[in-house]
Protein backbone atom coordinates (compact mmCIF):
# COMPACT_ATOMS: atom_id res chain seq x y z
CA UNK A 1 0.00 0.00 0.00
CA UNK A 2 1.16 3.05 -0.52
CA UNK A 3 1.67 5.57 1.84
CA UNK A 4 1.55 9.42 0.85
CA UNK A 5 3.56 11.78 2.65
CA UNK A 6 3.41 15.72 2.77
CA UNK A 7 5.80 17.93 3.05
CA UNK A 8 5.58 20.62 5.69
CA UNK A 9 7.26 23.97 5.85
CA UNK A 10 8.49 26.41 9.06
CA UNK A 11 7.06 29.95 7.84
CA UNK A 12 8.58 32.86 10.05
CA UNK A 13 6.22 35.43 9.63
CA UNK A 14 5.57 39.32 10.94
CA UNK A 15 2.45 40.25 12.41
CA UNK A 16 2.23 44.26 11.41
CA UNK A 17 -0.84 47.20 11.98
CA UNK A 18 -1.04 50.45 10.24
CA UNK A 19 -4.04 52.12 12.32
CA UNK A 20 -5.50 48.81 13.13
CA UNK A 21 -5.41 47.17 9.57
CA UNK A 22 -3.28 44.49 10.31
CA UNK A 23 -1.53 42.23 7.91
CA UNK A 24 0.97 39.15 7.99
CA UNK A 25 4.12 40.37 6.55
CA UNK A 26 6.72 37.51 4.50
CA UNK A 27 10.53 38.08 3.98
CA UNK A 28 9.80 35.35 0.69
CA UNK A 29 13.18 37.08 -0.78
CA UNK A 30 14.17 33.05 -1.00
CA UNK A 31 10.80 32.39 -3.09
CA UNK A 32 9.83 30.01 -0.61
CA UNK A 33 6.27 31.08 -0.39
CA UNK A 34 3.92 29.58 -3.03
CA UNK A 35 2.40 32.31 -4.33
CA UNK A 36 -0.49 30.56 -6.15
CA UNK A 37 -1.37 28.93 -3.01
CA UNK A 38 -5.34 31.02 -1.99
CA UNK A 39 -6.04 28.91 -0.26
CA UNK A 40 -3.36 28.92 2.36
CA UNK A 41 -3.37 32.17 1.96
CA UNK A 42 -6.94 32.58 3.30
CA UNK A 43 -6.15 30.54 5.72
CA UNK A 44 -3.41 31.97 7.10
CA UNK A 45 -5.56 35.22 6.99
CA UNK A 46 -8.21 33.30 9.38
CA UNK A 47 -8.48 34.75 12.51
CA UNK A 48 -10.34 31.88 14.44
CA UNK A 49 -7.89 28.86 12.68
CA UNK A 50 -4.98 30.87 11.08
CA UNK A 51 -2.95 34.01 12.65
CA UNK A 52 -5.64 36.52 11.61
CA UNK A 53 -5.06 39.64 9.54
CA UNK A 54 -6.96 41.87 6.72
CA UNK A 55 -4.24 40.73 4.37
CA UNK A 56 -0.79 38.76 3.52
CA UNK A 57 1.88 40.96 2.29
CA UNK A 58 5.27 39.24 0.86
CA UNK A 59 8.56 41.44 -0.12
CA UNK A 60 10.22 40.14 -2.36
CA UNK A 61 13.53 41.20 -4.50
CA UNK A 62 13.08 43.52 -7.32
CA UNK A 63 15.79 44.23 -10.03
CA UNK A 64 16.35 47.53 -10.13
CA UNK A 65 14.52 48.95 -7.03
CA UNK A 66 14.72 48.20 -3.52
CA UNK A 67 12.16 45.90 -3.44
CA UNK A 68 8.49 44.30 -4.54
CA UNK A 69 5.25 44.46 -2.77
CA UNK A 70 2.81 40.99 -3.13
CA UNK A 71 -0.49 41.94 -1.44
CA UNK A 72 -3.26 39.63 -1.28
CA UNK A 73 -6.58 39.93 0.63
CA UNK A 74 -8.08 38.39 3.33
CA UNK A 75 -10.13 36.11 0.61
CA UNK A 76 -7.13 34.55 -0.70
CA UNK A 77 -6.86 36.78 -3.85
CA UNK A 78 -3.99 39.13 -5.02
CA UNK A 79 -5.41 42.18 -4.57
CA UNK A 80 -5.11 45.99 -5.88
CA UNK A 81 -2.88 48.50 -3.93
CA UNK A 82 -2.97 48.25 0.00
CA UNK A 83 -1.55 51.80 1.29
CA UNK A 84 -1.65 50.89 4.70
CA UNK A 85 0.20 47.83 3.66
CA UNK A 86 2.64 49.96 1.71
CA UNK A 87 3.45 51.39 4.69
CA UNK A 88 3.57 48.62 6.73
CA UNK A 89 6.10 46.76 3.93
CA UNK A 90 8.57 50.07 4.36
CA UNK A 91 8.74 49.91 8.64
CA UNK A 92 9.31 45.48 7.57
CA UNK A 93 12.02 46.49 5.00
CA UNK A 94 13.79 48.81 7.23
CA UNK A 95 13.53 46.67 9.79
CA UNK A 96 15.19 43.79 7.97
CA UNK A 97 17.71 46.61 6.89
CA UNK A 98 16.98 46.42 3.13
CA UNK A 99 16.59 50.09 3.39
CA UNK A 100 16.92 52.98 5.87
CA UNK A 101 14.76 55.73 5.72
CA UNK A 102 13.96 56.03 2.07
CA UNK A 103 12.73 53.33 -0.31
CA UNK A 104 11.69 52.85 -3.97
CA UNK A 105 8.95 49.56 -3.93
CA UNK A 106 7.36 48.13 -6.84
CA UNK A 107 3.49 47.60 -5.90
CA UNK A 108 0.53 45.93 -8.43
CA UNK A 109 -0.76 49.47 -9.23
CA UNK A 110 3.49 50.78 -9.92
CA UNK A 111 6.68 52.35 -7.92
CA UNK A 112 5.53 54.09 -4.99
CA UNK A 113 8.71 56.64 -3.52
CA UNK A 114 8.48 56.24 0.99
CA UNK A 115 10.45 57.54 3.89
CA UNK A 116 10.53 57.30 7.16
CA UNK A 117 10.18 60.75 9.41
CA UNK A 118 9.61 61.39 12.92
CA UNK A 119 8.04 57.54 13.20
CA UNK A 120 5.89 58.11 10.61
CA UNK A 121 5.62 56.51 7.44
CA UNK A 122 4.79 59.07 3.93
CA UNK A 123 3.91 57.00 1.13
CA UNK A 124 3.93 58.42 -2.15
CA UNK A 125 0.50 57.35 -3.92
CA UNK A 126 -0.24 57.51 -7.46
CA UNK A 127 -1.95 60.36 -9.28
CA UNK A 128 -5.48 60.53 -9.97
CA UNK A 129 -6.77 62.23 -12.55
CA UNK A 130 -10.03 60.82 -13.25
CA UNK A 131 -12.92 61.79 -10.07
CA UNK A 132 -16.15 60.93 -10.87
CA UNK A 133 -18.44 63.35 -8.85
CA UNK A 134 -21.98 62.18 -8.59
CA UNK A 135 -25.10 63.97 -6.45
CA UNK A 136 -24.96 61.18 -3.47
CA UNK A 137 -21.22 60.24 -3.59
CA UNK A 138 -18.18 60.58 -5.53
CA UNK A 139 -16.00 57.21 -7.03
CA UNK A 140 -12.03 57.27 -7.71
CA UNK A 141 -9.26 54.88 -8.20
CA UNK A 142 -5.70 55.64 -5.50
CA UNK A 143 -4.94 52.36 -6.37
CA UNK A 144 -7.81 50.19 -5.66
CA UNK A 145 -11.56 51.66 -6.59
CA UNK A 146 -13.46 53.43 -4.06
CA UNK A 147 -16.87 54.90 -3.96
CA UNK A 148 -17.16 57.77 -1.07
CA UNK A 149 -20.51 59.19 0.25
CA UNK A 150 -21.15 61.92 2.95
CA UNK A 151 -23.34 60.59 5.59
CA UNK A 152 -24.77 61.63 9.18
CA UNK A 153 -24.43 60.12 12.64
CA UNK A 154 -21.42 58.04 11.25
CA UNK A 155 -21.01 56.13 14.53
CA UNK A 156 -24.39 55.01 14.33
CA UNK A 157 -24.13 54.00 10.45
CA UNK A 158 -24.30 50.57 9.84
CA UNK A 159 -21.65 49.92 7.50
CA UNK A 160 -21.47 46.67 7.05
CA UNK A 161 -25.27 45.87 5.46
CA UNK A 162 -25.07 49.58 3.37
CA UNK A 163 -21.71 49.16 2.20
CA UNK A 164 -22.41 45.21 1.14
CA UNK A 165 -24.70 46.89 -0.86
CA UNK A 166 -23.23 49.29 -2.72
CA UNK A 167 -20.02 46.86 -3.13
CA UNK A 168 -22.20 44.46 -4.81
CA UNK A 169 -25.29 45.91 -6.45
CA UNK A 170 -23.60 48.49 -7.24
CA UNK A 171 -20.40 47.53 -8.65
CA UNK A 172 -21.00 43.50 -9.54
CA UNK A 173 -18.43 41.05 -8.75
CA UNK A 174 -15.23 43.39 -9.13
CA UNK A 175 -16.96 45.14 -6.50
CA UNK A 176 -15.24 48.85 -5.16
CA UNK A 177 -14.22 49.53 -1.27
CA UNK A 178 -16.99 51.74 0.65
CA UNK A 179 -16.04 54.91 2.47
CA UNK A 180 -18.75 56.75 4.56
CA UNK A 181 -17.30 60.07 5.66
CA UNK A 182 -18.74 62.41 8.07
CA UNK A 183 -17.52 66.13 8.75
CA UNK A 184 -15.98 66.50 11.80
CA UNK A 185 -14.31 70.09 11.64
CA UNK A 186 -12.23 72.05 8.80
CA UNK A 187 -10.22 69.79 6.94
CA UNK A 188 -10.79 66.74 9.74
CA UNK A 189 -13.33 64.42 9.01
CA UNK A 190 -14.33 60.87 10.21
CA UNK A 191 -14.01 57.68 7.59
CA UNK A 192 -15.66 54.11 8.32
CA UNK A 193 -14.75 51.79 4.86
CA UNK A 194 -16.31 48.53 3.90
CA UNK A 195 -13.57 46.46 2.09
CA UNK A 196 -14.18 43.98 -0.56
CA UNK A 197 -11.79 41.31 -0.71
CA UNK A 198 -12.06 41.41 3.46
CA UNK A 199 -15.86 41.54 2.70
CA UNK A 200 -16.22 43.46 6.44
CA UNK A 201 -15.65 46.61 7.77
CA UNK A 202 -12.36 47.30 8.54
CA UNK A 203 -10.40 49.63 11.64
CA UNK A 204 -8.41 51.49 8.64
CA UNK A 205 -7.81 51.85 5.05
CA UNK A 206 -4.99 53.45 3.24
CA UNK A 207 -6.41 53.81 0.01
CA UNK A 208 -9.58 54.46 1.49
CA UNK A 209 -8.87 57.67 3.35
CA UNK A 210 -6.82 58.90 0.50
CA UNK A 211 -9.50 58.91 -1.68
CA UNK A 212 -11.59 60.32 0.70
CA UNK A 213 -9.29 63.22 1.02
CA UNK A 214 -9.28 64.02 -2.43
CA UNK A 215 -13.39 63.67 -3.02
CA UNK A 216 -13.70 66.22 -0.17
CA UNK A 217 -10.89 68.63 -2.29
CA UNK A 218 -13.14 68.06 -5.52
CA UNK A 219 -16.35 68.90 -3.95
CA UNK A 220 -14.65 71.99 -2.66
CA UNK A 221 -15.66 70.86 1.41
CA UNK A 222 -11.88 71.54 1.68
CA UNK A 223 -9.64 73.80 0.45
CA UNK A 224 -6.59 72.82 2.02
CA UNK A 225 -4.36 70.58 0.41
CA UNK A 226 -3.56 68.44 3.51
CA UNK A 227 -6.43 66.76 5.29
CA UNK A 228 -7.12 64.66 8.52
CA UNK A 229 -9.09 61.59 8.51
CA UNK A 230 -10.02 59.61 11.95
CA UNK A 231 -10.86 56.03 11.33
CA UNK A 232 -11.95 53.56 14.35
CA UNK A 233 -8.25 52.20 14.28
CA UNK A 234 -6.42 55.61 14.49
CA UNK A 235 -5.81 58.88 12.27
CA UNK A 236 -3.92 58.90 8.94
CA UNK A 237 -3.12 62.43 7.20
CA UNK A 238 -3.26 62.97 3.77
CA UNK A 239 -1.04 65.71 1.73
CA UNK A 240 -1.04 66.44 -2.02
CA UNK A 241 -0.92 69.01 -4.40
CA UNK A 242 -3.81 70.34 -6.97
CA UNK A 243 -2.64 71.13 -10.29
CA UNK A 244 -4.92 71.28 -13.83
CA UNK A 245 -4.12 67.58 -14.73
CA UNK A 246 -5.61 66.54 -11.24
CA UNK A 247 -3.66 65.17 -8.05
CA UNK A 248 0.25 64.54 -7.69
CA UNK A 249 2.22 64.71 -4.80
CA UNK A 250 -0.07 62.53 -3.22
CA UNK A 251 1.21 61.27 0.37
CA UNK A 252 -0.62 58.57 2.82
CA UNK A 253 1.25 59.87 6.30
CA UNK A 254 0.73 57.58 9.32
CA UNK A 255 1.89 55.35 11.76
CA UNK A 256 3.64 51.69 10.88
CA UNK A 257 3.86 48.81 14.06
CA UNK A 258 5.40 45.15 13.71
CA UNK A 259 3.13 43.84 17.03
CA UNK A 260 4.77 40.56 17.16
CA UNK A 261 6.58 37.55 14.91
CA UNK A 262 6.10 33.75 15.32
CA UNK A 263 6.56 30.49 13.04
CA UNK A 264 4.10 28.99 12.05
CA UNK A 265 3.66 25.36 9.91
CA UNK A 266 2.07 25.23 6.98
Amino acid sequence: MAICTFALMELQFYKYQGTGNDFILVDNRPLLFSKNDTKLVAALCDRKFGIGADGLILLEEHPTVDFTMVYYNADGNISSMCGNGGRCITHFANFLGIIDTTATFEAIDGLHETKIEDGLVHLKMQNVTEIQQEKEFTFLDTGSPHHVEVVEKLSEFDVFTKGRSIRNNRYGKTGANVNFVEELSENNFAVRTYERGVEDETLSCGTGVTAVALAMHASGRVTSEKVALQQPGGTLQISFSKTEEGYKNVFLIGPATQVFKGIITV
